[in-house]
């Protein structure tokens, strides 16, 4: 009898219409995929009890203490935040001595999802290089124990994550970048994100699924600049027509501070490590008349900067890679203070594609722009004569380490492949001098499609 089952069940797949039905079903044709997962008139990212959207941002010294932001329902109101060095036991005591807590403020926001209340709270006095657990109340609930490293004194090796627009398709395609990111650099601390988080300023969805995808980091300290994506353009299509930061960015990041007059919630420095960064606003220097502000803070940042390194993150590019992109207000106004501090890296986005220049004589400043999201768009030919290396159709990631006197750059591929590496060796008197590393490069990666998947021309894929 045993000896028929095989038949009997071969005889009943030969019988089955199913086999005939897959061979003959018409391909699908291809639909341009949702932006977000959330399929519509589905509640997804309600605010509940339970904390969520968590995010640490550094203090202006990273090595006393981080902020923390987090969402809930109203019902919550001043939750608090507890912490302890983090231990090997599960019991997070010191003895008889319960973990530091910290009351957050508490500020209301109605979005898409719901009324909510945002809570941030600052901690500080904390010790350099050490690990610490913390947490965050809800409704008679808690987080799960998360673990954050402060900053360790400068000279200490440091190893960060670099990301480029997200902005779309977060939960679907970003997710995975954000995990190979986690893969090649497993001991970063510290996540820098070049603007253009979400596609709509105030699509609550957006921002949920951003929080998702950027889960793999939850080990690390976020420092995002603004897009122009986090702006909303209020009376549109009129002559009172503006941007104006969503409410979402100002709710869901607490900033050290310290930014320009007028722009202090999209601009701040801290120190890392033996590193200055100073984040920039671009879209209010080129849209709301912020440049000079932002000039003459930046060059107080960076003049009184005491350590041997600099960077600058910004969202748009002070030299686009994009056909039709022209950025001159900030090359007139920033650009200046950049070269003058003789800056050593400027990390950018906004253009979706790949691109890296400058180091001119060997030297910094070095410019490049990166894209982690599924947005692709089509390089310049200007940019093809003037940066090296250059890509299109390529989700990206970059990992950087500073060791002593080499600050070392890697871009990689959402399949971990390198694309992009090279150094900048501090000589001591002799300046600094950039070192290319080519062993183990991909080539350049070029888009092959006439048109993306919605049918425009000017982009690779939507």
């Amino acid at each position: 009898m045993a000896s028929r089952i095989p038949l009997v069940l071969a005889a009943a797949l030969l019988l089955s219409p199913w086999p005939a039905a897959l061979a003959e079903a018409p391909q699908a044709a291809r639909q341009v995929e949702p932006n977000t997962l959330v399929p519509e008139g589905v509640v997804r990212y309600a605010p509940t009890g339970f904390p969520d959207r968590i995010v640490a941002t550094p203090l202006q010294d990273a090595a006393t203490g981080f902020s923390v932001s987090w969402r809930t329902g109203v019902a919550v109101e001043s939750p608090v935040l507890e912490i302890a060095v983090a231990k090997e036991s599960p019991d997070q005591w010191d003895g008889d001595v319960p973990p530091r807590r910290v009351v957050a403020a508490t500020r209301a926001l109605a979005a898409g999802n719901g009324s909510a209340h945002h809570h941030r709270a600052v901690v500080d006095g904390l010790q350099p290089g050490t690990l610490y657990a913390w947490r965050v109340q809800g409704d008679r609930t808690w987080s799960p124990w998360r673990q954050l490293r402060t900053a360790a004194p400068a000279g200490t090796p440091l190893e960060f994550l670099y990301i480029g627009d997200t902005q779309n398709k977060n939960a679907s395609l970003v997710t995975r970048v954000m995990h190979e990111a986690v893969r090649h650099a497993p001991r970063a601390n510290l996540a820098l994100f070049a603007g253009d988080l979400v596609s709509e300023a105030v699509d609550d969805d957006e921002w949920g699924e951003w929080f998702d995808a950027t889960g793999p980091l939850a080990t690390m300290a976020f420092a995002p600049a603004p897009g122009n994506h986090e702006f909303f353009e209020e009376f549109e299509d009129t002559p009172q027509e503006r941007r104006v930061l969503g409410e979402q960015w100002k709710h869901h990041f607490a900033f050290p501070g310290n930014g320009a007059t007028g722009v202090k919630d999209t601009t701040y420095w801290f120190d890392y490590q033996g590193i200055r960064f100073a984040v920039i606003d671009g879209t209010s220097a080129l849209d709301l008349d912020a440049g000079p502000a932002q000039t003459r803070w930046l060059d107080e940042v960076l003049s009184g900067n005491p350590h041997r390194w600099s960077i600058v993150l910004i969202h748009q590019p002070f030299y686009s890679p994009r056909a039709n992109r022209e950025n001159r207000e900030l090359r007139e106004t920033l650009l200046p203070v950049i070269e003058r501090h003789r800056v050593d890296l400027v990390l950018q986005g906004h253009d979706h594609v790949y691109g890296r220049r400058g180091g001119e004589r060997g030297a910094p400043p070095v410019y490049t722009v990166s894209v982690a999201g599924p947005k692709q768009y089509r390089l310049s030919d200007d940019a093809r004569h003037t940066m090296s290396p250059v890509g299109e159709d390529t989700q990206l990631f970059q990992v950087l380490r500073l060791d002593g006197d080499r600050l070392s750059y890697e871009a990689r591929t959402a399949t971990g492949r390198l694309y992009d590496a090279f150094a900048l060796i501090d000589g001591g008197d002799g300046g600094k001098r950039l070192e290319e590393r080519d062993q183990d490069r991909i080539g350049e990666r070029m888009c092959s499609r006439p048109h993306a998947p919605g049918g425009r021309a000017d982009r690779c894929w939507e």
